[in-house]
């Protein structure tokens, strides 16, 4: 069996132990020649697979080790025959941590805290579930936006503009649909965009094209109480960078680039996988899984705990490295296809990132309000010395 695989996928060569041959390309340069003779094909978000472009090869099986699967042409590879496996949820955790640090940053650049805003989810699915039970934790108000779960008879779900309208956070979490009653290409247009509240921190970590881009760029040039931050754009891997400029985070399409979200993805699909060959499933994750990047922290006592929770946070994410990557690229790129290729090279040597349930926290008993606080972030702790 050959396998054709993104080189940026973690630990296949270990969880494919003995399946064949596997072949190893950069996601945007898989196409037809590339799996001419493949019998299965494993993708990331960069890759789009169309019916058209397996047609005439030995391709039954393509998994995609992402969340989403807007890349994948879905109806034509189900008329082809093809099973079509995705990760959902799989890097859900690591997008919550980005939120988080957005907020942090964005909070500090304000002068306003971030406990005191209402955040607006606007998708309510794997990640935005999470996002909103982490932020009700922490005691901060939350609006959700669902409305395909709306349409579905559930309850606790407002209309977007009526989030628009309450919220002075807006957090977007949406699959990118472009047909259909509920689609979200453009969700946020231009008219929704001048309808922001004053002050509003927009934050977009789903796909680019939900915000009209060239909309927002107006938008931002006339209004600077708005603070936007922006993992994907409208055009990646080419970045705007008259936008980027505007921005107050930005970012190359990392927010869920953590290990452990990219090792949820691998077995998601290797499962799939054995399940369609019916073959058995060798391996877990915690058998492969690495114990780098994981660490140990002793709480001061008597510190803050907001302030213990912002340097827990950052101790294992800090958004405002990720930004500062990107705009250093954008500052260097002498041409637009130098700036595509410094944001896919940004993806592929991204530093490790683990996630906040690999850092234990050593807290005193006699900190209970800190606990309670680091205990809703996702982090683990250990009684203190």
């Amino acid at each position: 069996m050959h396998i054709v695989a993104d080189e940026n996928i973690p630990l296949l060569d270990e969880f494919l132990t003995g399946f064949g041959r596997l072949t190893r390309l950069p996601g945007r340069l898989i196409d037809h020649t590339s799996v001419k003779d493949a019998d299965v094909l494993l993708v990331r978000s960069v890759t789009r697979v169309s019916a058209a472009m397996l047609a005439g090869t030995p391709v039954r099986f393509v998994g995609t080790c992402t969340i989403g699967t807007d890349h994948l042409d879905l109806p034509g590879l189900a008329a082809a025959g093809i099973e079509v496996a995705s990760a959902p949820g799989c890097n859900a955790r690591g997008v919550v941590e980005y939120v988080l640090s957005c907020m942090l940053t964005l909070a500090e650049r304000s002068a306003r805290p971030w406990q005191d805003r209402t955040v607006g989810i606007v998708g309510v699915g794997e990640v935005g579930s999470r996002l909103a039970t982490t932020l009700q934790a922490l005691g901060i108000d939350c609006l959700l936006c669902d409305p395909p779960r709306a349409e579905r008879g559930e309850e606790g779900f407002v209309a977007l503009d009526e989030l628009i309208s309450r919220c002075d956070v807006i957090s977007c979490h949406v699959p990118l649909t472009s047909s259909g009653a509920h689609a979200t290409h453009h969700l946020l247009d231009e008219q929704r965009l001048r309808a922001l509240r004053r002050g509003t921190w927009l934050i977009n970590s789903s796909r680019g094209p939900v915000i009209d881009n060239i909309a927002l760029y107006r938008v931002l040039q006339q209004r600077d109480d708005l603070l936007v931050a922006l993992d994907v754009w409208e055009t990646e891997p080419l970045v705007d960078p008259r936008l980027a400029a505007r921005c107050a985070l930005a970012t190359p399409h990392i927010a869920g680039y953590s290990l452990d979200g990219k090792l949820r993805g691998t077995v998601q699909v290797y499962q799939a996988l054995c399940s369609f060959l019916e073959a058995p499933a060798s391996f877990s994750l915690e058998q492969l899984a690495p114990r780098t990047g994981a660490g140990e922290w002793q709480v001061e006592p008597g510190a803050p705990p907001d302030w213990l929770l912002a340097k827990a946070l950052r101790q294992v994410y800090d958004v405002r490295d990720d930004d500062a990557r990107l705009r250093a690229m954008l500052g260097a790129a002498e041409s637009e296809q130098a700036s595509r290729e410094g944001f896919d090279r940004l993806r592929k040597d991204y530093p490790l990132r683990r996630e906040c349930n690999l850092l234990r926290i050593r807290t005193a008993a006699s900190e209970p309000q800190a606990a309670r606080r680091l205990l809703a972030a996702g982090f683990v702790l250990a009684a203190g010395d």
